[in-house]
């Protein structure tokens, strides 16, 4: 049966041309002249029946039906080139998983530990990109997330299903420079030193305080950072406490580079998960990938407590 497939290059001009909505900058992005672009777009709209793009005073823009193909061929493109990627690298025998995480998450638990998980299955590829917000499934070429969040969070994210790995409990660690040795301090000696705010959390601080009833109104004040990466740095380097996680901290505690400043950590809605999409059954390597996540995530409670 032959297939109603048009040919790769109309479709690789048609998606450039699409991106930037201009056959200038198109041609300019494939090497190619301006008209060899414009001719391939006319061959896909030959074979289409479909008119992609409209003229117009600037150049051209997206008819309703470009915008609609133009997003299912950008998703067919990227899909094809990380199977092409895979082939070419002669991985993932047993499997490829494409993740996103959270970017904290991945670099400072997830790796680390991703060792043990090739010594046991070294034939399964396990690609990581960082997300930090839900996304649909269907239009992103991900086989699973790791994702924290809320129940609600996690409810309400359509179209997938969850298992939660932790629970996220948070506390204060700073520099041991900007404690000046000093090992003991209470809820209330933190209030008065510099306080590192996280961008997407700026009720962070008043949480931990109100829970260890303290009333102060610097809980709001400080620097913002947007991810406990760097918090992290900003901590170690002497700017401030700042309240993160301890399992995305081991290391630098390990290293002397912070120390906790106050053991009265504050729990929360918050977990870390691993989303899946609901109507996709999971692959073998998927389904491994679960269970070895489930254990990391238990070993890590245990060591926690």
């Amino acid at each position: 049966m032959t297939r109603k497939i048009p040919m790769l290059q109309s479709l690789t001009c048609f998606e450039a041309a699409a991106r930037h909505e201009s056959y200038t900058n198109a041609a300019r992005e494939l090497s190619l002249t301006q008209g060899a672009v414009s001719r391939q777009v006319a061959a896909l709209e030959d074979f289409l029946g479909v008119r992609l793009f409209q003229r117009t005073r600037h150049g051209v823009a997206l008819t309703p039906a470009g915008t609609a193909y133009a997003r299912q061929v950008a998703l067919r493109l990227a899909g094809l080139e990380r199977d092409t990627l895979d082939a070419m690298a002669g991985q993932g025998a047993g499997g490829t998983i494409r993740l996103a995480s959270v970017p904290t998450f991945a670099t400072r638990w997830l790796l680390p530990r991703l060792a043990d998980l090739h010594a046991g299955h070294p034939d399964i590829v396990v690609h990581v990109d960082a997300r930090t917000r839900p996304f649909m499934f269907a239009e992103a070429e991900f086989d699973a997330a790791l994702y924290a969040g809320s129940p609600e969070q996690i409810a309400n994210w359509a179209g997938t299903r969850a298992v939660m790995l932790m629970p996220e409990t948070v506390l204060p660690v700073a520099s041991p420079r900007l404690l000046a040795g000093r090992r003991r301090w209470g809820p209330q000696d933190i209030a008065r030193l510099p306080l590192l705010q996280q961008s997407t959390r700026p009720d962070a601080w008043r949480q931990w305080f109100d829970a260890m009833g303290v009333e102060t109104g610097l809980a709001m004040h400080g620097p913002r950072y947007e991810l406990f990466s760097m918090q992290a740095v900003a901590a170690a380097h002497g700017l401030g406490v700042a309240l993160l996680p301890r399992m995305l901290v081991e290391a630098e505690l390990l290293r002397g580079e912070l120390q906790v400043v106050c053991d009265k950590p504050l729990g929360g809605q918050r977990a870390y998960y691993l989303v899946t999409p609901e109507t996709a059954p999971d692959t073998p390597a998927l389904e491994l990938f679960r269970l070895w996540l489930l254990r990391q995530a238990q070993r890590a409670l245990v060591s926690r407590d």
